[in-house]
């Protein structure tokens, strides 16, 4: 069992922008290590921005330019970094929506390809077809990315506690309309209640962190991206991060990683009791 401190950096996305969020991101991840985080967690798709048009023929593979920034920033800063990516994968000539998993020596331990890609983002992103835990010093962590948490596909989170997962990453873009306000709640309990699903069933933390800013370009253009990012654990929800467009900022939060001793059969007696 270990308490491990990670950083929800809830970052201003700008669409087409990568110079702009990349240098956004550099000044979150130093601010997590001043805060003596040992993991920080950013958005999905912080590169171009998720469905901004201009990631179509501007993205990069992973390795590649935009995976080396945030490496080299993992050894800097000696933190584990996980952050969403828009992949150019040059045999398949496809694009993903992507995340991977660093270490604080700098080397990417994983990569994930996004499962449960909306249907608004076919023209942007292929399917991902694999799932990985990957073990770490503090324990083993699952990733999904964003929708991949609707209640139609929760099944990807189960999955990943199946395959051993003692924390689940998951970058994020949470998109409203833009005449959403502050005095409303445009996620309700959406994505709350199933994090705490999740995390309740095989008590483990669950973390997203989600873009803030308007976007531009593409599908969803005239919509905008609020921030609540959020961490469950069994108890219930740990933090969650501001809301409104220009809510960039760094939340803190600790959480016990430990493993349950629940596996194969005695899950699926947990679910359907």
């Amino acid at each position: 069992m270990k308490n491990i401190k990670i950083g929800l950096g809830q970052l201003l996305i700008e669409g087409g922008e990568p110079e702009r969020n990349f240098s956004r991101a550099k000044d979150l991840i130093i601010d997590a290590k001043k805060n003596n985080c040992s993991l920080i967690l950013l958005p999905e798709c912080l590169d171009f921005g998720w469905t901004h048009p201009s990631g179509i023929n501007n993205s990069k593979t992973i390795p590649g330019e935009f995976s080396n920034i945030l490496c080299d920033e993992a050894k800097k800063n000696e933190i584990y970094i996980c952050a969403g990516l828009t992949e150019k994968d040059n045999v398949k000539n496809k694009n993903y929506n992507s995340a991977i998993l660093i270490d604080k020596q700098g080397n990417i331990l994983t990569k994930y390809r996004k499962i449960n890609v909306l249907e608004q983002a076919f023209e942007f992103y292929e399917v991902g077809n694999k799932l990985e835990v990957i073990d770490t010093e503090f324990g083993k962590i699952g990733i999904n990315i964003c929708s991949d948490n609707y209640h139609d596909s929760i099944d990807i989170g189960y999955v990943l506690c199946r395959m051993g997962a003692e924390i689940i990453l998951s970058p994020s873009s949470w998109t409203v309309d833009y005449n959403v306000t502050e005095e409303m709640d445009p996620y309700k309990n959406k994505w709350i209640d199933q994090f705490l699903k999740i995390s309740k069933i095989f008590e483990i933390p669950v973390i997203s962190t989600t873009s803030v800013g308007y976007i531009v370009g593409g599908p969803y253009e005239g919509k905008k991206m609020v921030g609540c990012s959020i961490a469950t654990d069994k108890n219930g929800l740990l933090t969650q991060g501001d809301f409104n467009e220009f809510a960039s900022d760094l939340k803190i939060v600790e959480v016990e990683i430990k493993n349950n001793g629940i596996k194969g059969t005695q899950i699926g007696k947990k679910i359907y009791k």
